[in-house]
């Protein structure tokens, strides 16, 4: 096991899976500089790492990100908030278009810039107690860390604008059931699932995970006919493979027994 460790958030690798932990508990694990840094910083290096093979996202204390710490965004400058959420954009980029799957350990409360960091999970286990929402509109500012960019894909564009226009705050069951997370969990087990389900991909066809998650990912940049031929391409990529070779004999072998 490899291990990294540097306030204010701490990064793990154990048997290919990779868990960041956002560790700024006071603040509901809200950005700062220094976190924003630190955030993109691990991100990159997970990616980066051809032995990671699953991404576990997770907040320290009792909530997963509050969004901008507006302490910090409030002694700023616009132009010092346009560049620190370049940074943190460049953070959910790295995980987004990985071939990484990322999941998501999002207990207690998600509230503005935090829903960018949990739509950039391609899985998300929440707490029963959970909270989910926008809330930018009370403060007066707009939605950013992808929130514009991907909720409406992962929800619609209706109940997108209704999170987006009012101070709604999902409950954990509404949430999944607007397709918004996966599964709730008790509040203390939800990070033991999220790293059961990690787990579970990382000792499974990891690889072909990863490239499902990159075709569901990047399938707005093509056309149709394009996505067909993606499909086609990557599916015939896979099939040479000593992985799927030996799950596909084991298959065949089970099915006549």
């Amino acid at each position: 096991m490899t291990t990294a460790q540097e306030a204010p958030l701490i990064w793990r690798v154990d048997r290919g899976v990779g868990v960041l932990t956002l560790n700024r508990p006071a603040r509901l694990n809200a950005f700062d500089a220094a976190m924003a840094a630190a955030w993109t910083d691990a991100c990159r290096i997970l990616v980066a790492d051809p032995d990671v093979r699953a991404i576990v996202l997770r907040g320290e204390g009792r909530a997963f990100c509050a969004g901008g710490d507006l302490a910090a965004l409030g002694a700023a400058g616009p132009a010092d908030i346009e560049a620190l959420a370049g940074v943190i954009n460049e953070g959910i980029t790295t995980l987004v278009t990985s071939t990484v799957p990322v999941i998501a350990a999002a207990h207690g409360t998600t509230a503005g810039g935090g829903l960018g960091i949990l739509l950039a999970s391609d899985y998300a286990v929440v707490g029963a107690d959970s909270r989910i929402g926008c809330l930018y509109a009370d403060m007066g500012l707009t939605p950013d860390l992808s929130v514009t960019a991907s909720l409406a894909r992962a929800v619609g564009e209706r109940r997108a604008l209704q999170l987006v226009l009012t101070s709604t705050l999902l409950t954990a069951e509404e949430a999944v059931a607007w397709g918004l997370v996966a599964e709730v969990a008790p509040p203390e087990a939800v990070g033991a699932r999220a790293e059961q389900v990690a787990r579970a991909i990382a000792d499974g066809a990891a690889d072909a995970y990863g490239q499902a998650k990159r075709l569901v990912r990047s399938q707005p940049g093509r056309t149709f006919q394009d996505q067909l031929a993606e499909e086609a391409r990557t599916i015939a990529a896979a099939s040479a493979t000593p992985d799927a070779q030996a799950r596909m004999q084991a298959f065949l072998q089970r099915s006549t027994r």
